[in-house]
Formats: C-alpha cells, sequence, structure tokens
C-alpha cells in the first residue's frame, strides 16, 4: 500500500502513468470496447465502472492544456451531437482533478478505435454504460 494512492492504481497502471510523457494519450475503455485487438499496452480494471477508474487515473495525471481539447469521448453513431449522461460525469471528475473546465472532444466511433491505436496505452474496464469511453492527454507539472 502506498499513502495517498487511489487503491484503483495498482502497480501495473501507475507504473503506465509513469512512463508516459507530454502529449502521450492513455485510452478508458468500456467493457465493449475492442481493447485487446487495439491496445499497444493493456491495463485492465474489469471489476472498475469507467468514472471511477478516470477519478482515479486523474488523481495522478495532469492534462495537457496546450491543447484545445485534452479529453475525448466517442461520439454517438448516428446522433453525433448527442451528449451522453456519462459525458457529464466525465467532465464533472476532469474538472475537479484539473480545477478548471476541460473540453472534451466528440470523436467518430472509427476515428476513436484508430486513434485508441496510437494511444500510450488503453486501460479496459467494467463498464457498461454504452459509450463508456474516454482519452485523455498528459500534460506536464
Amino acid at each position: 500500500m502506498l499513502k495517498g494512492i487511489d487503491p484503483v492504481l495498482g502497480p501495473d497502471l501507475l507504473r503506465v502513468l509513469a512512463a508516459m510523457g507530454h502529449g502521450d494519450e492513455i485510452v478508458i475503455a468500456d467493457a465493449n470496447f475492442p481493447a485487446e485487438a487495439n491496445a499497444p499496452r493493456l491495463v485492465r480494471l474489469d471489476g472498475v465502472n469507467a468514472t471511477r477508474a478516470a477519478e482515479a487515473i486523474l488523481s495522478v495525471l495532469p492534462l495537457d492544456e496546450y491543447v484545445e481539447a485534452p479529453a475525448a469521448v466517442m461520439a454517438v453513431v448516428g446522433d453525433p451531437d448527442a451528449e451522453l449522461p456519462i459525458v457529464d460525469e466525465f467532465r464533472r471528475i476532469a474538472e475537479a482533478a484539473h480545477r478548471a473546465p476541460v473540453r472534451i472532444e466528440q470523436v467518430e466511433r472509427f476515428a476513436f478505435y484508430e486513434r485508441a491505436r496510437r494511444a500510450f496505452a488503453i486501460v479496459a474496464t467494467g463498464e457498461r454504460r454504452p459509450y463508456g469511453n474516454l482519452i485523455l492527454a498528459k500534460g506536464v507539472l
């Protein structure tokens, strides 16, 4: 155990987060996301939902302040302007951790998959809500 570290952040995830550099992205993926097929590095958090994973990760991960949107979600297929309740939860968590407004970009499904393949790592969660996927860009301290 480490003092002050969220227990969701096990050694594998902490190593990945520490190894990331400025501008690297990490994907928090829901249970339906093809994480195994797309991950350059994969960390499994099967018993954790995506919002809880985001909360833990953002407790130690600074967001990139040099990009327009340091966070991205998958746009709803057939209704790209829709914003699901989970996106509001992601925004609230990101803004609380960042202590400032955070712009979250909506990314078309297949473009999201492509971006996930280029990400530093994917965290596969047990999230069951549709579109429970989030990309975060690491910043600097």
